[in-house]
């Protein structure tokens, strides 16, 4: 059997996710209830078997250097196996900063080398969805490619917004990759990258180090034409699993979603997924407390919950982090409340998501049941009596003193 190791992006700030990458990369936003999205790669590598990772950060990596800690939580400690966080260092110039995702794996050459692989595995690390990478590493050599990438389908309609694949039908599995083309103006297929690839060594190497003197540097961009122009074999794997691109408020806030239910689209349960239960003290929280308030009228329907959640109000259809409290007559519909997230009593909140720390106060309101995703940002605390609208963005670290007005508009943005 070929070594295989694995390279990880991290990933950086992402825009449209707003406050939410304030402080964090993607890869470290919470997700469903106890997760981060790295943990979705990360396990997927435990139960695949590559014990070998390293892990490109560079954006704000203070919480994911707490998540991955020495890399237990995933069992990749011993003397062949563990994880590696690769930062960008000092070099010769000030502009030694990563530049692109196929520049940071090439900055960390010196790490591949070290270990002899005769294939790299580069992942996404802020995508949720389960997959046995066992399964592309056969088709790979079962093909004879220098490089194959996993696609997935998605509707027609915003494909635009991914790499793009056409595939030949070779096999059932996937077949040669005819064309790519990143975020065309027009659909070329509907099979999508899922930021997935399987590279013989040798080859990654040399396309590396030819890219190193261009200007742009990425895998969809730059790597995937330059190879087919010189006519390597690169196939595509197809995924028919459930993959989240998660790029979007909307698209996050429904992956969230994807849990509930009787039928789940998204069964975090049957998945395994591994995470740090040091992070956030989840090993060191009581279990969860339901309608411990005699008088308190509380109904809880269609949710998740972690330990360290105490409900006295109503909760449907929500996603509640531990340390999660919801007071007597708080009402909470369709919302994504992170860590330690205080609602307090009488307040109503729908389609939100609380970054860690924030509280509500009392008889506030937040969101609509209806309309765009509100935003608040961590460590926010919101006084009592005030109405937030749809689609609103709160900054993180405000104060009491911070919301001069009563009632802010939908769409507002509340800096300071």
């Amino acid at each position: 059997m070929p070594k295989c190791i694995a390279m990880v992006l991290s990933g950086g700030r992402v825009g449209e996710l707003g406050v939410l990458t304030f402080f964090r990369p993607k890869a470290t936003v919470p997700f469903g209830g106890l997760y981060r999205f790295i943990d979705f790669p990360l396990s997927n590598l435990l139960f695949s078997g590559i014990e070998r990772v390293g892990i490109l950060c560079q954006y704000r990596a203070k919480s994911l250097v707490e998540h991955i800690g020495t890399g237990a939580s995933w069992d990749m400690m011993g003397r062949h196996r563990g994880i590696t966080l690769l930062p960008p260092f000092q070099g010769h110039s000030a502009s030694d900063w990563y530049k692109g995702t196929a520049d940071a794996v090439y900055q960390n050459l010196d790490y591949l080398e070290e270990h002899k692989p005769d294939l790299v595995l580069i992942v996404s690390g802020d995508h949720v969805y389960r997959m046995d990478y066992q399964e592309i590493i056969r088709f790979h050599l079962d093909m004879d490619a220098d490089v194959t990438a996993g696609f997935v389908n998605v509707p027609v309609e915003g494909s635009t917004r991914f790499g793009l694949g056409k595939l030949s039908d070779d096999d059932k599995r996937g077949g040669r990759l005819i064309e790519y083309a990143e975020k065309p103006e027009r659909p070329i297929s509907s099979w999508a990258s899922m930021t997935v690839y399987l590279f013989n060594y040798s080859v990654l190497k040399e396309a590396l180090q030819k890219n190193a003197k261009d200007l742009s540097h990425e895998f969809g961009k730059d790597i995937f034409p330059m190879l087919l122009a010189q006519g390597k074999r690169i196939y595509g794997y197809k995924f028919h699993g459930y993959w989240a691109y998660c790029r979007t408020l909307e698209e996050y806030w429904q992956a969230n979603m994807d849990i509930l239910g009787e039928q789940p689209r998204l069964n975090l349960d049957q998945w395994t997924v591994r995470t740090n239960l040091e992070h956030e003290a989840i090993r060191d929280r009581a279990p969860a407390l339901i309608g411990i308030s005699p008088s308190a009228k509380h109904i809880i329907k269609d949710v998740r919950t972690h330990h360290g959640v105490t409900v006295e109000g109503h909760v449907e259809r929500s996603i509640l982090f531990p340390g999660v409290h919801i007071a007597p007559g708080a009402v909470v519909k369709d919302s994504i409340l992170y860590f330690d997230t205080q609602i307090g009593p009488g307040a109503k909140v729908s389609r939100t998501i609380t970054d860690i720390g924030v509280s509500v106060g009392m008889d506030s309101e937040i969101g609509k049941d209806e309309g765009d995703i509100t935003v608040i940002g961590m460590n926010t605390s919101i006084p009592k009596e005030i109405t937030i609208g749809e689609g609103c963005m709160v900054y993180p670290r405000l104060e009491g003193k911070n919301f001069r007005e009563k009632e802010y508009p939908d769409g507002t943005s509340i800096i300071e």
